[in-house]
């Protein structure tokens, strides 16, 4: 035996004294090893969207409902499944609702703790009682263990559990009772979730879905490219800080920074009066799909647009001079502004030619022709306070604290490999080779060279160290190279500027003409160490237009990308409001989801999200826990507990 071996029993030891305890154990694991693995929900590019977030987190994407159906079959009435189903999904509302409307609530409560009751026994089934019991809600844990444990030794078991829920009622409990049972059976319904990438940008409550992954059970984060740019600007980063006040201003999402951040932006938005009250803004038109936008914002929030595009534009070009190495020249266009002719010259899209193209907007106060990346001194000082603003947000560093502690760029989970857009390859297939620093990676050594600067960026102590890393976020977010932005180039500009259609274009990596090449699709599960034929790839990022033909699912079912438009800015484009995806031990179900109303009408009208559900692959056998990563946890596990009884028989070590 090793050395190290020896120090892990030592350590085993302490916690299981002696070849009872130590049994035990390797029987308990062993019964675990032989139990349905848990259901895993995946979703992707949210964009702020919290409302159907929220429920589709709350609804497990329709596994609640399904539980629903396998556990009352025809005994209820579909009108009753939709009362018990948003019962659970929003269970405080509803019972405001009922406790105004319901005649007998006595009956109500009674009919209702039952069927509650019900499904906690149905969806605990599948998880050891220790498992459960971590779960259950400390107030009520006794008494939800007492009616979910079959008692064998009372006769009249029927009247025992009656009893149990009489007195809830009797002493005023049931309403509470009745909201720790809903919101124990959606934690149990789903045993861990992914969130695919790009939970922030262009809806309203980025803020509100961070607060909840915060304190979900079991979750983590591929970040998406919007997830990293805040992530940058949280850090201090100010081409981040631009990018972010852009997207926030384009669409009528300040109110984010400010009432849910906390974030002052009064000296941002007096700067903004001062020095474009009376430029042309109308390149800088809000695109907001928030119905609680107040107009009375419009003129303002356009300023602030076009105040935060200009700052945007500066900084990176400044980025970019300092940075020959991102190979990013041609995003430098403000030096190539005629101030004379109204003209901007820049290489065409379909060509290495270069050509003149018409500005839209020449009004731009604080852009010196002769030095036009320098920023002036007021927006020096804008941008001195509006850093110190986002590095001083105790919410805002919370939250991305979180997403360096639950997330990556990639991540391999029960055989799956898990990122946000693309790795970058060139036409032949071939991984793409990208300079970073003076060095070049490519596959999953890019991911994890990137990755590793990215946590520089907001951890490192040493200025130049923390500069560098802060500057490979920003290139994470717009970069030609980057695996999560995967194109090449980001056309803000030509957007704002250029009438032009043809500029706008921004060309997709090659990788996305390559999804249906099953060697490729195989080189990239290789390269992530994954030579599984069960293997798959789950990604987000680019919106599948259902609207055009187009499926998410790739290469007979081995890749999946799941960006279906969770963003009501994205909603025409698609056609459908987000697809998702849920893996549970008998198969992976793909679910397309219709544009959802709102939280009220779902509870006022019992109106759950339809979803399409698609089958993606029906396993040829249960998978169990022994299938999955626990399973490998578990499984050295049990080898060092087999070796400590080993070694108390033999006397290696003596029991305590």
């Amino acid at each position: 035996m090793s050395e190290q071996d020896t120090k892990v029993l030592k350590v085993l030891a302490k916690q299981y004294r002696n070849i009872a305890s130590a049994s035990t154990e390797i029987i308990n694991l062993q019964s675990i090893m032989n139990l349905p693995k848990g259901t895993e929900h995946f979703l992707t590019d949210i964009h702020g969207e919290y409302e159907q977030f929220n429920h589709v987190l709350k609804n497990g994407s329709g596994a609640v409902r399904r539980k629903i159906d396998e556990e009352f079959g025809n005994t209820i009435s579909n009108k009753d499944k939709k009362s018990l189903a948003t019962l659970i999904y929003y269970p405080e509302e509803k019972l405001e609702i009922v406790r105004r409307e319901e005649e007998n609530l006595e009956d109500w409560y009674k009919i209702s703790l039952h069927r509650l009751v019900q499904m906690i026994k149905r969806v605990s089934s599948k998880y050891t009682r220790s498992k459960v019991r971590k779960a259950l809600p400390e107030d009520f844990a006794y008494v939800i263990e007492e009616l979910i444990t079959e008692k064998e030794e009372i006769q009249d078991k029927e009247a025992y559990y009656n009893e149990i829920l009489d007195t809830i009622i009797r002493i005023g409990r049931a309403p509470q009772f009745i909201v720790a049972l809903s919101q124990l059976i959606q934690c149990l319904v789903i045993d861990h979730l992914h969130v695919v990438g790009d939970i922030y940008d262009r809806g309203p409550g980025p803020h509100i879905i961070m607060d909840t992954l915060c304190t979900y059970h079991s979750v983590d984060v591929q970040w998406g490219n919007h997830d990293v740019v805040w992530m940058g600007a949280a850090s201090g980063h100010y081409a981040c800080i631009a990018n972010v006040l852009r997207m926030a201003a384009r669409y009528g999402n300040l109110a984010t920074l400010e009432d849910g951040y906390g974030i002052n932006l009064l000296p941002f938005a007096t700067f903004s009066i001062e020095t474009y009250g009376k430029s042309n803004c109308d390149a800088f038109a809000i695109r907001c799909n928030n119905k609680d936008y107040n107009a009375k914002d419009l003129s303002l929030d356009t300023k602030m647009h076009k105040a935060a595009a200009v700052l945007q534009f500066k900084l990176e070009g400044q980025l970019i001079m300092r940075h020959p190495e991102f190979h990013m020249e041609d995003r430098m266009l403000l030096d190539r502004i005629d101030y004379e002719k109204g003209t901007i010259r820049i290489k065409r899209t379909d060509s290495l030619e270069f050509a003149d193209y018409t500005m839209l907007d020449m009004d731009f106060p604080t852009i010196d022709p002769k030095n036009p990346f320098a920023l002036t001194e007021e927006e020096e000082k804008v941008m001195e306070r509006l850093q110190h603003a986002f590095m001083s947000c105790e919410k805002l560093q919370r939250h991305v604290r979180f997403l360096f502690a639950k997330g990556g760029l990639y991540k391999i989970y029960n055989g799956n490999l898990l990122y946000h857009g693309c790795v970058p390859m060139n036409e032949d297939g071939s991984f793409t080779s990208v300079e970073i620093y003076g060095r070049k990676y490519s596959g999953k050594a890019l991911y994890d060279i990137l990755e590793h600067y990215a946590r520089r960026g907001y951890y490192a102590k040493e200025q130049k160290e923390r500069q560098a890393g802060q500057d490979m976020i920003w290139y994470i977010w717009a970069g030609q190279g980057s695996p999560v932005f995967g194109k090449e180039k980001m056309a803000t500009f030509e957007r704002y500027f250029l009438a032009e259609k043809e500029t706008h274009q921004e060309k997709k990596n090659s990788y996305y003409k390559l999804l249906e090449n099953e060697e490729t699709v195989e080189r990239i599960l290789k390269e992530f160490g994954l030579d599984s034929k069960d293997a798959h790839i789950v990604n987000g990022h680019v919106p599948v237009e259902q609207i055009h033909g187009e499926s998410p699912i790739k290469c007979g079912g081995r890749l999946l990308i799941i960006d279906g438009g969770f963003s009501k800015a994205y909603q025409k484009k698609t056609g459908i409001a987000g697809y998702t995806l849920v893996c549970n031990s008998r198969g992976m179900r793909l679910v397309a989801h219709e544009p959802f109303e709102s939280a009220q009408a779902a509870i006022v009208q019992e109106s759950d999200l339809f979803s399409h559900a698609i089958e993606v692959e029906t396993f040829p056998r249960r998978k169990l826990v022994s299938d999955t990563d626990i399973g490998v946890e578990i499984r050295e596990r049990i080898y060092y507990l087999e070796e400590l009884l080993e070694a108390y028989r033999n006397g290696t070590i003596m029991e305590g």
